[in-house]
């Protein structure tokens, strides 16, 4: 009860609330890579089926549950209440663990199901949780703690899987539901938090917009609005998603290739720096009260993050940087124009031209897409007849890929700049002309 009543107090607790938020949000978020990303620290060596190394077949049934998740999410999230957040996470959550059970007790390579039906619940969480977040004038400083935890916490939780191998002699098939397990009391608590936090504000919902429900027909007259600029949104996001994704699943393969192979403290040595350094300057955009400026700024993190990974791949293949800067200098490219599109560039597409609306709806035609590429790009991969190791197919995706990227921002730019500049935008609209 103090701890409710200490909430409601937002305006004298304003900034201590946003953090408590953001730390909530970002233990919350964390605590679900426990359940997806652990089984990735294991190289399951020797182990094939159909002529297809055993862990190709792991990841692509995991990414394509958790694909078609997002498709489901588009809808789902878009039309969830907020009084369902807790039922819908536990059960997201727990669905997600008892595969991780089934993929332990199924011998292989049978278990490979157990992975498909692993991703199929995870692809919602992200919209659960924000939901929580979103409309609000700090949505940027938490949902850049939010997004933090996607860069920390997939090492993280790859570096405790291997300790567990490691130090205690888990199996590699037990180990991701002993990981779990590890991280259930956390995500209760980061719940049960977030299930505390006040609503939205009148000043919260004056400086952006009115966060609610849509339904079918105003998601359609939300595309009609915005095609063209949803088009490049979601081919940039595309292009994000195929390199992050590839460079989170297949990490053990790329440093193994790389010469650091043994060592589990790597999965974090790169990724915390990047981390901090995200969340820090995604935190900063919430000092821009101008909406669509900020909407610019967004764009300008999106072509500053594509045009730093191609710089480090390119100074790395000139023997100008080692591994391991080439591998965090990357990672932080991506991740600096990865993190806008989870955290702050819906937010302020929607406050800019004050839609009445939520940003689920958009942010899972993006996933949806993105992670149709990263299916795409594995299976191009193994079947594909390119014969290149792991780091050089990295090295490869992530120059071709960058440098789409980066076209495609441009573009998204000058569309949304005209688009503000052509429409008056009223000062308030509560739901979707």
């Amino acid at each position: 009860m103090r701890f409710a009543s200490w909430l409601s107090g937002q305006h004298r607790h304003r900034m201590a609330i946003n953090l408590l938020a953001g730390g909530a949000a970002f233990l919350a978020y964390a605590s679900m890579y426990a359940f997806r990303k652990p089984f990735t620290a294991a190289e399951f060596a020797g182990l094939h089926f159909a002529g297809v190394d055993y862990k190709v077949w792991l990841v692509i049934a995991q990414v394509f549950g958790y694909m078609l998740s997002k498709v489901r999410g588009i809808t789902w999230i878009a039309e969830m209440q907020r009084q369902n957040r807790a039922q819908a996470l536990a059960g997201l959550i727990g669905f997600s663990w008892l595969a991780l059970l089934g993929f332990a007790l199924i011998p292989a390579p049978w278990n490979i199901a157990c992975l498909f039906l692993n991703g199929l619940p995870l692809g919602m969480v992200w919209g659960v949780i924000f939901g929580y977040l979103e409309g609000r004038r700090a949505t940027e400083l938490m949902g850049a703690f939010m997004c933090a935890s996607f860069i920390v916490a997939s090492g993280v939780v790859k570096t405790v899987g291997k300790y567990l191998m490691v130090r205690y002699g888990v199996s590699e098939f037990w180990m991701p539901f002993v990981t779990g397990m590890v991280f259930v009391p956390p995500l209760c608590l980061a719940t049960w938090v977030l299930e505390r936090l006040p609503p939205p504000s009148a000043d919260d919902m004056a400086a952006r917009s009115a966060r609610m429900p849509m339904d079918a027909r105003s998601r359609s007259a939300f595309l009609a609005r915005f095609l063209p600029g949803i088009v490049m949104i979601a081919m940039a996001y595309v292009a994000l998603t195929v390199m992050r994704d590839f460079r989170d699943n297949f990490a053990a393969e790329i440093w193994a290739d790389l010469g650091l192979g043994s060592s589990a403290a790597v999965f974090t040595q790169t990724e915390v720096p990047i981390a901090i350094a995200v969340l820090l300057i995604t935190a900063c955009t919430m000092l821009v009260r101008d909406n669509f400026k900020a909407l610019m700024l967004n764009h300008v993190m999106i072509f500053s993050g594509f045009a730093l990974a191609v710089i480090a791949t390119w100074l790395h293949s000139r023997g100008m940087i080692d591994p391991v800067w080439w591998v965090g200098g990357s990672g932080f490219g991506l991740y600096l124009a990865y993190v806008p599109y989870n955290c702050t560039f819906f937010e302020r597409l929607l406050a800019t031209f004050r839609v009445g609306g939520n940003v689920g709806f958009i942010m899972y035609i993006s996933d949806a897409s993105g992670y149709m590429g990263s299916v795409a790009i594995i299976l191009f991969k193994e079947f594909g007849g390119m014969h290149l190791s792991w780091s050089a197919f990295y090295a490869s995706t992530v120059v071709a890929l960058s440098g789409i990227g980066m076209l495609i921002t441009l573009s998204s730019a000058f569309y949304f700049h005209a688009k503000a500049r052509r429409v008056e935008m009223p000062a308030a609209m509560p739901t979707l002309a």
